[in-house]
């Protein structure tokens, strides 16, 4: 017997790709009704980061619209600019042609930072809630005034191994990604990494430089829109340290330890994840 598809829930089939300036276009994810969340991936995965949520969001009566930048998975890979301003402006792009408002902007990681840039410029225009997961913000690396985190040269580093041996320079990531080297399944962890290796080289580098260089602490403060936090604990790449100094500079923030997770929170502890995030977008 033939299944027949809730089209209610799913919607009709939608664009994929979305062309955010001539010859660069996105790739899309999405599915669902309802009020829109908006997702924004890490460094230097893609919209496909998100398969363990889509589900939970989309049968929660979300509207899941998540965004690969330029640069990584299926989007284009131009040379050129890869700073936070130029993803804000092609997310922007992104919304308008989607006619989105009211919508939920969540981000992991580089794409934190991201969605914290996009927060500070929107002054509610289009998004009404942040929500953040293990965010590389305020600042990913360390400053004479700020001594959280990586230092700079760490940094380099990562660059330099990127140039000359990126599946190394992924391999080594992937060690530190969560609680511990056994927290997520082989599959799991091979399923990642096939994610990072469609990245581009060019923009796998020019986003480590952003994430060095960018100092977000003059945005949190221009954020008033409600924020949820969620962070591990255990988090190896953006330090639990980090949270806090998001949770004192946001005025309208609630944070949420993850225990058990380091910087996969959305992996390891996937249930509680979901949760927080439908139990926040519903508010």
């Amino acid at each position: 017997m033939e299944k027949t598809i809730d089209k209610k829930k799913y919607g009709s089939a939608r664009a994929e790709y979305i062309e955010v300036e001539p010859n660069v276009r996105l790739h899309i994810t999405d599915a669902g009704e309802g009020r829109p969340i908006v997702l924004i991936h890490g460094w230097p995965l893609s919209d496909e980061m998100f398969e363990y949520q889509y589900n939970d969001l989309i049968n929660n009566d979300f509207r899941v619209i998540a965004i690969t930048l330029r640069g990584f998975g299926k989007s284009d890979k131009p040379y050129g600019d890869y700073s936070y301003d130029i993803h804000v402006s092609d997310i922007k792009t992104v919304l308008n042609k989607l006619e989105i408002k009211d919508a939920v902007l969540g981000g992991f990681s580089m794409g934190g930072s991201i969605a914290i840039r996009f927060a500070a410029e929107d002054n509610g225009v289009l998004i009404s809630k942040l929500a953040l997961f293990g965010a590389a913000a305020p600042i990913w690396t360390q400053r004479n005034d700020f001594h959280y985190n990586l230092p700079k040269s760490a940094v380099d580093d990562l660059i330099e191994l990127n140039n000359f041996n990126r599946p190394n320079l992924l391999s080594d990531f992937a060690k530190i990604f969560s609680a511990t080297e056994t927290s997520l399944t082989e599959g799991i962890k091979n399923w990642l990494n096939g994610i990072c290796l469609s990245a581009s080289s060019y923009a796998t580098a020019q986003c480590l430089i952003a994430l060095r260089d960018t100092d977000l602490r003059g945005d949190l403060v221009k954020i008033k829109i409600p924020t949820l936090i969620l962070h591990g604990e255990k988090d190896k790449i953006c330090s639990f340290d980090l949270a806090k100094q998001m949770k004192a500079g946001i005025s309208n923030s609630q944070l949420i330890a993850f225990e058990f997770s380091g910087h996969s929170l959305f992996l390891e502890e996937t249930k509680n994840f979901n949760e927080e995030l439908v139990k926040f977008a519903k508010k």
